[in-house]
């Protein structure tokens, strides 16, 4: 059995569960290594893969220790209906499935954020597949450089830092890609369009991409041309801000403690232009936990893996965000994100 597995049964123990299902695809992943469509139910004695006739047999190719079963030839109620107490995720699954499963298990108990809180702490082969996804995403940084310059579209900037990561061993894109020049970099989320880089402006890419379904992310803000002193002052304040986080970084310190440190020095100069949180957690999905919010009193721990990102958000001006992905390694951090962070001139 498997120690993600044995320490799902320990809860479930410690819980009086006798039984649980899991629906979230990610989680479902995390516990039996199994990437298709269905659902899992873990019990002290047996565990099980429901799946449709597509995933039967990848399902057995991919996972140890679970019976499988096509879903058009079960009968769940006959195989599921002797639990009494079944903890199920309340915090991913869907009305309908929620509905469904009501015919089935006798008691349905939520489990809150359970499987989260187990994938929030890393382990090494999952840290070494982030340290490739976020490499990849180094190396199409330094690409991208030779590619901006007056005149070329956003889009076309998104594409080819795609294309690049996807010729360079990424499996797929871990978010939508943003590329945001001048005023529309002061949208945190913009989305690529057909406008066209201008000398003077700053463009803000944020990307990342997935290596053996593990994500990577990473933010940097270039400028086409000469920075203005006024541009100057906006990105140093956010670097400062950054290298000030991650100063603060390290197993059992209060996230909205960094959160707060970082929100403070932009105030201090541009107040209320930073509105989001400084970072969340990367893993199987993009946003994991822990996040990195001046609500969150919990404290970090060692195989956490984080972002962080301030940024400064100027309407009418200009963006800039700097984001470095890093793995809490007891006092430490491991910085995965080797990209330059001075202002970089093109």
């Amino acid at each position: 059995m498997n120690k993600r597995l044995t320490k799902l049964k320990q809860y479930m123990q410690e819980n009086s569960l006798d039984s649980l299902v899991i629906t979230d695809p990610q989680n479902m992943r995390y516990i039996s290594s199994f990437t298709g469509e269905g659902y899992i139910v873990i019990s002290q004695k047996k565990d099980y893969i429901v799946t449709d006739f597509r995933y039967t047999e990848q399902a057995a190719l991919q996972t140890r220790g679970f019976e499988i079963y096509q879903s058009s030839k079960l009968n769940a109620k006959d195989a599921f209906g002797g639990f009494v107490r079944t903890g199920f995720e309340d915090v991913s699954i869907s009305f309908s499935q929620y509905a469904a499963f009501t015919n089935v298990f006798q008691k349905l108990i939520p489990i809150g954020k359970t499987l989260l809180e187990m994938r929030s702490v890393k382990e090494q082969e999952e840290i070494a597949a982030i340290r490739i996804a976020e490499s990849i995403g180094d190396k199409a940084f330094s690409h991208i450089l030779d590619f901006i310059k007056p005149g070329v579209s956003e889009r076309d900037i998104a594409l080819e830092i795609e294309f690049y990561m996807r010729r360079n061993g990424a499996e797929r894109l871990s978010f939508d890609t943003i590329v945001a020049t001048g005023a529309h970099g002061a949208m945190p989320h913009a989305e690529p369009d057909d406008r066209l880089i201008q000398a003077g402006e700053f463009v803000v890419l944020d990307f990342g991409c997935v290596y053996k379904g593990y994500s990577s992310d990473m933010t940097r803000t270039v400028c086409v041309g000469k920075a203005t002193d006024e541009m100057k002052r906006v990105y140093d304040t956010v670097l400062r801000a950054q290298m000030s986080s991650l100063d603060m970084l390290c197993r059992g310190v209060i996230p909205c403690d960094v959160h707060n440190n970082a929100q403070r020095i932009i105030d201090e100069l541009y107040p209320g232009a930073f509105g989001h949180s400084l970072g969340h957690g990367v893993g199987l999905d993009i946003h994991e936990q822990p996040s990195l919010s001046p609500k969150n009193d919990k404290p970090l721990m060692s195989g956490n893996v984080v972002t962080v990102e301030p940024g400064i958000y100027l309407s009418g001006f200009c963006g800039v965000r700097i984001e470095d992905l890093v793995v809490i390694d007891g006092h430490n951090i491991v910085n995965l994100t080797h990209s330059d962070k001075k202002l970089i001139e093109l």
